[in-house]
Parts: C-alpha cells; sequence; structure tokens
C-alpha cells in the first residue's frame, strides 16, 4: 500500500481552498503552509498563461528527511504515509534541510518541525484528506498507487505525469497532470517577498488615476519592477522586468514567505570550533611523528606541555561546539532526545556520539596527564586519533544527508572538513608556541603541517568550485560564492587573508621561527580564513529556493 496524490492541473482555478482546508483541519498558523498553490505566469501579452502548482510533502517512498531525522519524529506509517511526532522533534530543522521539496517549517507555537501528514488521522476512520474534499474541481486525487482499482493508480497509469526532483532519488509518490516545469522546477523563477497581492498602492502604474502619459506595457513594466529581483521601483528592478516581459521569461507572482537561513551562524560556528577541538589533536599527533622536523621525545616537559595544550584546547572548544548544537535547536531541553532516542541513521545522532566519545577519550587523556598516569596517558592519546578524525569529518555526511541542497553533495566535502580542522590545529600549535616557551619547538612542525594544508585545501577549494556540478543548482552556488553576493568575503576573506597571506608570511618573513611575531599572526589569519569559509559554505547554498 502506498498513498499518494495525483494535481490535475487541468482542472485547478487556483483558488487556494485546498490551504485554507488544510489551515482550518490542522490550525496552522498564519504564515507558514503545509500546503499552498504556487503561481507563475509565463508568455507575453496578450500569448501569456498562469500556471498554478499545488505544493505539499511528497511523501517519498525514500523519504530523505525521515532518515536524517536524529530522534524518530519523522516516520512511514505501514500505508506509505510520511507522518510526524512533534512531541519527539528537537527543532534541529535537518528534515528541511533534507527535503528537495520545501515541505517542512517550524510551527511558530510549537517551536517543532510539521508538514502535511496526508490527514492521517482522517485517511485512518476512512475518510480523504480534507484538501481533496473542499477542492471545488476535483483537481486534487487522492488514494492508494498501488491498487490498479482506484482512481489516482488509473489516472497515473493513462496520463502523462510529472514528478519534482526525481533525480534526488527519493521516488516520491505526488504527481502533476500537464505540470509545467517553470512551475515545478524551482530554479526557473525567482523567489521574492513582493507579489502582485502584496505590490499594490495608490499612485503607481495602473492604480493611479492621475498619471501621466504612458508609453505602451508601462502599467505592466511599473508593476512587474515590484515583483522580484532589486529594490522595488528602482531603475535596475525596472530594466530586468523589461527584459523579462519582452523575452517571455516565466515570472513567480505568488508563493510562501521564503524560509531564510535554516541553519545560520550557530551551525558555521559549530563547523570551525569542532575543527579547532579535533584539529589541534590531529595537528600535534602529525607533527609528533617526526615527519616535519625534529620534536622533543614522549616524556619530555615539551612534549607533555603540548599534550596539555592539545587536551585543554580539544575540551575547551569540544564544550563550544556542544554549546551551539543546543542552541541551533528550536527546542534546546530535547537536546539529549539525540543520545537518548536515536535514530541510528541519522549522522546527527552518529556524529552527537562520535563528540562524546571524543570528548570521554579527552577526559582520559588529560587525566593520564594530571596524575602522571602513562598508561591512561597512552590509551587516550591513541583514542583521540580516530575520534578526532571522525569527528571532524562527520558533518560532510550530515550534509550528504540533506538532500535538498544540492552544493552539500560534493564528494570530496569530507576531505575539506578535515583539511580545514588539521589547519585549524596547527594554527593552534603556531599561536601557542608563541606565547609559551615549551611549546615553541612545536612551531616550525606545525608550520610545515599548515602550508601543505593551505595548498591542499586550495585544491580542493578549485574541485569543489570549478568542477563540472551534477546540477545546476549546484553550480548556482558555487558562482554565488565566487562571483554572486558573497564574491568579496570569498577573495578576501577566504582567500586572500586565509591562504595567500598567511602563505606569504611564513615563507618569506617568519623563518619558521618561534619567536618571530609572524607565527603567530599567520596562524590568526588562518583561523579568520576558516570561520569565513564555514560561514560561505553552510549559508550560499541555502540562498537557493526548494519550491
Amino acid at each position: 500500500m502506498q498513498y499518494g496524490f495525483v494535481i490535475d492541473n487541468r482542472k485547478c482555478i487556483g483558488c487556494h481552498a485546498c490551504t485554507v482546508a488544510c489551515k482550518s483541519e490542522h490550525n496552522v498558523p498564519v504564515g507558514v503552509n503545509r500546503t499552498w498553490v504556487k503561481q507563475v505566469e509565463k508568455g507575453v501579452f496578450p500569448e501569456t498563461r498562469r500556471l498554478f502548482s499545488v505544493m505539499r510533502c511528497n511523501h517519498c517512498t525514500d523519504a530523505p528527511c525521515v532518515t536524517i531525522c536524529p530522534t524518530q519524529a519523522l516516520f512511514v506509517r505501514e500505508d506509505g504515509i510520511v507522518d510526524f511526532d512533534h512531541r519527539r522533534c528537537i527543532g534541529c530543522k535537518s528534515c528541511m534541510q533534507a527535503c528537495p521539496y520545501d515541505a517542512l517549517y517550524i510551527d511558530p507555537e510549537t517551536h517543532t518541525a510539521a508538514k502535511c501528514n496526508y490527514c492521517a488521522h482522517r485517511i485512518d476512520v476512512g475518510l480523504e484528506p480534507a484538501c481533496v474534499n473542499v477542492c471545488p474541481e476535483h483537481a486534487i486525487i487522492s488514494g492508494d498507487l498501488d491498487d490498479p482499482q482506484s482512481e489516482i493508480a488509473r489516472l497515473v497509469a493513462r496520463e502523462q505525469v510529472t514528478a519534482r526532483r526525481t533525480d534526488k532519488g527519493t521516488k516520491p509518490n505526488l504527481f502533476y497532470i500537464n505540470g509545467d516545469e517553470v512551475s515545478l522546477n524551482p530554479g526557473a523563477t525567482t523567489r521574492s517577498d513582493q507579489y502582485f497581492w502584496n505590490s499594490q498602492s495608490r499612485g503607481v502604474g495602473h492604480f493611479s488615476r492621475f498619471s501621466e502619459a504612458r508609453t505602451p506595457n508601462a502599467d505592466v513594466l511599473d508593476l512587474a519592477a515590484r515583483v522580484d529581483g532589486p529594490a522595488a521601483g528602482s531603475v535596475e528592478a525596472k530594466s530586468m522586468r523589461q527584459v523579462d516581459v519582452i523575452l517571455g521569461k516565466a515570472r513567480r507572482i505568488y508563493d510562501t514567505p521564503d524560509k531564510g537561513l535554516l541553519w545560520g551562524r550557530e551551525v558555521w560556528g559549530y563547523v570551525w570550533t569542532k575543527a579547532i577541538s579535533t584539529g589541534v589533536v590531529l595537528a600535534l599527533l602529525l607533527a609528533a611523528s617526526g615527519w616535519f622536523g625534529a620534536v622533543p621525545a614522549l616524556d619530555s616537559v615539551s612534549a607533555l606541555a603540548a599534550e596539555g595544550l592539545a587536551v585543554l584546547a580539544g575540551l575547551v572548544f569540544l564544550t563550544l561546539t556542544g554549546v551551539l548544537l543546543v542552541v541551533d535547536l528550536d527546542q534546546p531541553m530535547r537536546f539529549a532526545y539525540v543520545l537518548l532516542r536515536p535514530q541510528w541513521r541519522s549522522w546527527l545522532v552518529r556524529g552527537g556520539y562520535l563528540i562524546t566519545f571524543f570528548g570521554a577519550a579527552l577526559a582520559l587523556w588529560g587525566a593520564g596527564l594530571v596524575f602522571g598516569l602513562d598508561p591512561l596517558r597512552s590509551i587516550g592519546r591513541w583514542a583521540c586519533l580516530p575520534l578526532a578524525f571522525g569527528t571532524a569529518i562527520y558533518t560532510a555526511f550530515l550534509f550528504g544527508q540533506a538532500k535538498g541542497r544540492d552544493f552539500w553533495q560534493s564528494p570530496v566535502l569530507a576531505l575539506h572538513m578535515l583539511i580545514h580542522a588539521v589547519m585549524a590545529g596547527a594554527a593552534v600549535l603556531m599561536a601557542a608556541g608563541f606565547v609559551h616557551a615549551e611549546l615553541a619547538v612545536w612551531s616550525a612542525p606545525a608550520a610545515r603541517i599548515l602550508l601543505i594544508g593551505i595548498g591542499a585545501n586550495l585544491l580542493v577549494t578549485a574541485a569543489e568550485l570549478l568542477s563540472t556540478h551534477a546540477n545546476t543548482a549546484s553550480a548556482t552556488a558555487a558562482r554565488m560564492i565566487t562571483s554572486g553576493r558573497y564574491r568579496n568575503a570569498f577573495w578576501g576573506g577566504m582567500l586572500l587573508i586565509g591562504n595567500l597571506l598567511p602563505t606569504l608570511l611564513l615563507l618569506v618573513l617568519s623563518g619558521f621561527e618561534a619567536e618571530s611575531l609572524w607565527m603567530p599572526t599567520s596562524g590568526l589569519l588562518v583561523l579568520v580564513g576558516l570561520w569565513v569559509t564555514e560561514r560561505l559554505w553552510v549559508e550560499a547554498p541555502q540562498r537557493l529556493p526548494l519550491s
């Protein structure tokens, strides 16, 4: 059994009755929707067409929101309906990132995720979803897709139907008859906060009875200039809209509000602090190998001081990582659900346990140092190596589960995060060697590790941004970073401050001397560059609409 929907665009009149019925049935607050009608116009007057597309959860057979949910708040019923339990939700917003259809939202009253659940309570008593009952044109058809005698199964078999984002492998169970690509593809039109109903005002365009003599299509252009794009009414906006009208470009004229950045400064902040926490351990163990220059014996005062630094910095920044993770939750008091009610396929759960075990290994290592117990010190040190490695890269797999964000599906994202961790750790060792004499011997090996890390970082960054991308959304995010709204932060913050300047200072001015001020300066610049990079990689893909 697999329940699904068919939206018959031959019949839909864009009345929004389904939206109203859904809100009434589920007491959905103002400003968010479980189902809504997106409206797009295409063509050149008088040869124009308005398209209505009902948007909602696709009740996927392989639902990525269920896979990424750390607490089993989202689950698939035996009848194929993807349902949710708000009592288990921690408000991590991972499901919103995973859904390629923008179907989930955070309820402003419960502060938990919510979405269309196919009116499961009605299905259980033999009724149809509220939206199906209220539709005046029978444009929404529900039923069991696996039952060949059902109306929905016959429609899917007989008509030419389309579905959204089938490339994601989610196997969506929402199909459109006469679905138009410019309406179903979120990248075909521009999302805006201004649409035709909320842009009307006195004294502008055909709303003014006292307007001056108008050029052909002037009224249309004035109204269109306020729909989306640059500042309403600006010369740039009007120019863009003129081009759109002349070329017949499709225009999004009604939609739900943009949900904004789901993962903000707390998330890229935690990626940065986690890189420092794990990186200082990885960088120290790399330096201790002797491959990057002579280092003191393990029982020397300098080695003990370096290990103490690694444990202290690791625990401090790991604690900050945990704090940022909890603060980012919309239900922070439920943070323990990740460990106590785990859904093991979620990398948020796996990462939570990695962080926990890594913190325990650091504490064990620290106890061995404090109490002079060499066996404990050795066990803790070597236990930290695989745990630091796993903790450094697990976020790449979490981002990979966020199927809604194509740019995060990069196959080198794990390597990207590992390199950043090693760079951050080496930067900390260099700064510490400048302020503490016993740590000075570690500065030169750390500087060599940092230079290798910078070279690797530049190569991986080039691969992520310049290689052929799997789809338009991923390529658009890359262009946004290199030549769009984030270009100054990328070229100035990430590339110049975070990579080129430290390289120049280390190779030309520092002489690899721990006493040189250029050593800690280079390290601090690298940390600044990493902060900027994490922000760009987390934020830019979220600027692209999913519906």
